[in-house]
This record gives structure tokens, C-alpha cells and sequence, in this order.
């Protein structure tokens, strides 16, 4: 497995090397070699085949005069001035052939080494960020797995002995009524005394309806099939519009807008109303218990109401926490978990893994973003 820090620290020295040769010859003068070199280039691919051998005199003439007026214009300090007069000193006679061009872009090598340190910076810099942010997504990575196998530390250290029941068995009591009167309810009540209930949790972030459609709500509230249960409506969904006209003023109209909200209408069952085993932290819960009695008290009888303030009173045990941890042991460790807290494997590579975060760190912080 590659080691993210070390090849940040390879891309960091690319870098800086690269980044020190063109300090030592300059930007500007490293800036006059890209210009002449890249001129001199053109001009040896334009004319390689018109100015040599016994081709087009004109065209010779013509990239003698440039190619030599261009190595006359350079100035006397720029990388590699031999060079480019070498080449120029090639060309400067009766006739040329493929062999005086082929000595010239030879002789041009070193400018064309240095005229590419601006484009090896780029790269090097391109790197150097590749490299950083894999340094950072491993760091990301790191963190996510030391969450977990702390995590898994905790719940493999509590007491799987703790009565959990104690709050098991009130809350399942109370998932058990409320599911049984909301099914009493989504059957008897009229579509537009359920869908008042659904949107009133709005009122309460902590019971998750989805608000109705505004086309299925206008639709029961404008017509007469909204006074049948949701219960009904679904079921006319599957009849034929011929079937359907016997039951409702306006067979099309209920196809329309019902029959395209079968998926909404059949996931609005209980489940928001009921408590999650294990359940939420204690200040979470107290709150939820809260917005549940203000809920179900709209619709369910006393009892089931009852059993939802009880949820309240589970939440003041000195104990909540101790329990409800145990029963987050026993729902998500599995055997191979807890043996492997028990034998210290996640101790080891809890310690590992704080060392390596470390490491990610501090690479981070030496070597800051471009």
C-alpha cells in the first residue's frame, strides 16, 4: 500500500527543486528562451522541406533571413546564447540539407530543457495538490474508522447483563398501540381528516410525514371522495373509470390525482410515530416523547396516549444512558466484534490508526496548500 505522506513529501521536493532551478536562471530570461526557442522551432518544422537541398530558393532566402535575424535579436545573456549561434552559424551558408536542420534542433536541446521548466513547474504543482489531497482523503478515511472502532470499544466494554427491558418493554408497548391506531385511523377516518393530521407535523421536526401532494389535497378537499378513507381511494385507484363512475362524481379526476400518488399513499403508515430500538439519546428522545404525546393525542385513545408519556419518563432514569448503550451492544456487536475488543485487536489498531492520524496531520500542516 502507498504511503500518502511520503509521496507528498516526494511531490513537496519535486517541487522545490524545479522551483530552485528556475530561481537560478530567472523568470524573465527563462521567459526570452521559451519565445526564441519556440520561434526557432516553427521555423525549423516550416522550412525543413522548401529551404533544404536544391528546393525553392526564395524559401531559402527567406528562413535563412529569419532564423539569423532571430538569433541576432536575442540578447547576449539569455540560457544557452551559444547555442542558438551555433545553430544560427549552421544555417549561414550557400545551401542547407536535412543534416543542418537536424544539427540545429540538436544544438537547441539544453534551450528546450530550459524552456520547459515552466511546464515541469505545473506539473510538479498538479502533483503536489494530488498529493495533498490524498493525503487529506486518507486523513478523512482514518478519522472515519477511528469513529467506528471507538465506537466499537464503548459498546464492548458495557454491560450486556444491564436490564435492557426496562426500556425495551414500555417502548414496544407503546410502538405496538400506535401502530394498531393509526391503521384504525388511516381505515375510518375521512381522507381529508387523515391528511390534517399528516400536516400537522409539520408543526413538530421530530415526527417525519411527508406533507401531501397540493394536487391530492385539493383534489379530497374539492371533491366528494375526499370524505372516504385513504384506505377506499386506494382501492377505487385500481377500479376501471367505468367501475369507478358507479362510486365517485368524477371517475377521471380521481385517476388523475390519486391513482399517481399510490406510492405516497401506501408509504403513510406508522412509522414515524414510533421509537427506534435502541433508542435516541436521552435529550433527543425527551423532546420526540414530547411531540408524540402532542400527536397521537389527535387521533388514538388515552391508553395509547398514555404509553407515550411514559416514553418521557423513561428519559429522567439515572440509568437511561448505561441501558441504552447495552442495548446498542446487543443490537449492533456482533460475536466477532466483542472478541475482537475482548483480545485487544481493536485497542491495537485504535493506537495505530491515532499514530497515523497524526502523521496525516502534521504533513498537512508542513506542507500547506498551494
Amino acid at each position: 500500500m502507498s504511503d500518502p505522506v511520503s509521496e507528498l513529501q516526494t511531490a513537496h521536493d519535486r517541487l522545490r527543486t524545479v522551483e530552485s532551478e528556475i530561481d537560478d536562471v530567472g523568470e524573465d530570461r527563462i521567459e526570452t528562451v521559451v519565445e526564441a526557442y519556440r520561434a526557432a522551432t516553427r521555423l525549423l518544422d516550416r522550412y525543413a522541406d522548401s529551404a533544404t537541398g536544391s528546393g525553392d530558393f526564395k524559401a531559402y532566402l527567406q528562413f535563412q533571413n529569419e532564423f539569423i535575424g532571430l538569433v541576432d535579436e536575442l540578447p547576449e545573456d539569455v540560457p544557452h546564447h551559444e547555442a542558438f549561434e551555433a545553430a544560427s552559424d549552421r544555417m549561414d551558408k550557400r545551401r542547407l540539407n536535412d543534416g543542418d536542420f537536424a544539427f540545429a534542433r540538436e544544438t537547441l536541446e539544453p534551450a528546450a530543457e530550459t524552456a520547459g521548466l515552466f511546464s515541469e513547474r505545473e506539473d510538479a504543482r498538479s502533483a503536489y495538490r494530488d498529493a495533498r489531497r490524498a493525503v487529506k482523503r486518507r486523513l478523512g478515511e482514518v478519522d472515519d474508522r477511528l469513529d467506528k472502532l471507538e465506537r466499537l470499544q464503548r459498546l464492548g466494554e458495557v454491560d450486556l447483563d444491564a436490564p435492557v427491558e426496562e426500556l425495551r418493554d414500555p417502548i414496544e408497548a407503546y410502538n405496538r398501540a400506535v401502530r394498531a391506531e393509526f391503521r384504525r385511523f388511516r381505515r375510518e377516518a375521512n381522507a381529508r381528516k387523515f391528511f390534517d393530521l399528516v400536516e400537522t407535523t409539520d408543526h413538530y421536526p421530530l415526527v417525519t410525514f411527508e406533507t401531501p401532494p397540493s394536487d391530492l389535497r385539493e383534489y379530497v378537499d374539492d371533491h366528494a371522495a375526499g370524505e372516504e378513507s385513504v384506505a377506499q381511494l386506494l382501492e377505487y385507484a385500481d377500479y376501471s373509470v367505468s367501475k369507478l363512475s358507479h362510486y365517485v362524481d368524477d371517475a377521471s379526476a380521481l385517476q388523475t390525482n390519486v391513482a399517481v400518488h399510490r406510492t405516497y399513499l401506501e408509504r403513510l403508515d406508522a412509522d414515524p410515530l414510533t421509537v427506534a430500538w435502541p433508542p435516541e439519546p436521552a435529550d433527543v428522545l425527551r423532546h420526540r416523547s414530547e411531540e408524540l404525546v402532542a400527536v397521537v393525542g389527535r387521533f388514538a385513545a388515552e391508553e395509547t396516549v398514555a404509553l407515550a408519556r411514559e416514553l418521557r419518563g423513561l428519559t429522567d432514569r439515572a440509568d437511561y444512558e448505561r441501558l441504552r448503550t447495552a442495548a446498542a451492544a446487543r443490537t449492533e456487536l456482533s460475536d466477532e466484534e466483542r472478541e475482537r475488543v475482548t483480545s485487544g485487536d481493536v485497542a491495537t489498531e485504535l493506537a495505530e490508526l491515532r499514530e497515523e492520524r497524526e502523521r496525516l496531520a502534521e504533513a498537512l500542516e508542513t506542507y500547506p496548500s498551494l
